[in-house]
């Protein structure tokens, strides 16, 4: 089931068309995804069980849990980091997920029936990008948001026939297999059920940086620039050049520059909230590859050294209950490993 635009080169991303793919690479794609979910079958039970030392993420939304491998978290939080930039609504991170489960597994592969490629088989041939930037999860993603947002009512329809106008499958019924877990990743990821993804995470060794210019610590400043480049330019605080020697706890990982705090003020405003939540399950699913030791928002905590946990309550070391910024309500904070 690859994705195909008509015209054999790359067109401007407001004229993509994708056209019908052909039975023939179809069943190939099947194959290829039936293997992939082998293989996960087998890294997830190691053939006599769960494998110690394992990293997964899990969504949980009402009674039912989607458990994700932290490639598959990855490129599911890519592809709604995306639409929340864009400002989509969580029906089309339903309908991007829906739609990538389908054809990669959400796993961003190298390969496909002909040139197809990357988290939603688009081929480069066919005006998708060239196979540099259909391979990239955010030009992907970017792309297919380009075509589902030209669906005529794409908000209310039916996610299978939605996602057959962006893809044109030849078994378009296939799609409607990943609805539902579609859906939970996508509440999740989008900060519409709070506290709902957690990751379990077994960092390695990281050496201890100090912090420099502006205050923070490469580590803590590579989360700041990423968190950006994936959500747009935030509003940030909680260091300043020089470093910062007051207004936080002792022992805060402020005072050594490994923490930012990101804002979404005013606390009270539910979209704010929820655009929040969107952002600390993002850093929790990225939290391994960034270094992220400790999440905290909206009285709740997440921390890689007890993620087995995954979030817990959180009240402030003083014991005050009232304060929204001490409660963590405006702002989502996250620090990264000290280091050795």
């Amino acid at each position: 089931m690859t994705a195909e635009a008509t015209g054999g080169t790359p067109r401007p991303r407001e004229r993509v068309d994708p056209v019908m793919d052909r039975a023939g690479r179809v069943v190939a794609a099947t194959l290829a995804a039936a293997t992939v979910a082998a293989a996960s079958v087998f890294w997830w039970f190691g053939g006599a069980g769960p494998v110690l030392g394992r990293e997964i993420c899990a969504a949980s939304v009402g009674d039912r849990t989607v458990r994700l491998s932290p490639e598959q978290a990855e490129n599911a939080a890519t592809i709604a980091a995306v639409a929340e930039r864009r400002g989509l609504p969580a029906r089309a991170v339903t309908i991007a997920l829906a739609t990538a489960y389908q054809e990669s597994d959400l796993r961003n592969l190298d390969h496909g029936d002909r040139d197809s490629l990357g988290l939603f088989q688009q081929r480069p041939s066919q005006g998708w990008g060239t196979p540099e930037q259909v391979l990239d999860p955010v030009h992907a993603s970017e792309r297919f948001y380009d075509a589902l947002e030209r669906v005529p009512g794409y908000t209310d329809g039916v996610v299978t026939d939605v996602a057959q106008a962006v893809q044109r499958s030849a078994f378009p019924e296939a799609y409607a297999d990943h609805e539902e877990d579609a859906r939970v990743v996508a509440t999740a990821l989008t900060g519409h059920s709070p506290a709902a993804l957690t990751c379990t995470v077994r960092h390695g060794s990281y050496e201890r940086e100090a912090e420099v210019g502006d205050g923070l610590t490469d580590r803590a400043r590579k989360v700041r620039d990423v968190v950006d480049a994936a959500f747009g330019e935030q509003e940030t605080g909680g260091y300043a050049p020089g470093g910062v020697d007051n207004g936080h706890v002792a022992g805060s990982a402020h005072y050594d520059g490994r923490a930012v705090d990101v804002f979404f003020r005013p606390y009270d405003d539910p979209g704010q909230t929820r655009a929040g939540w969107a952002l600390a399950h993002w850093l929790v699913v990225n939290a391994d590859r960034l270094g992220v030791a400790t999440v905290i928002y909206d009285d709740r905590i997440w921390s890689a050294r007890r993620s087995a946990e995954g979030w817990r309550d959180y009240r402030h070391p003083s014991g005050e209950t009232r304060d929204p910024v001490l409660r963590h309500l405006d702002h989502v904070h996250v620090d990264v490993v000290r280091g050795t």
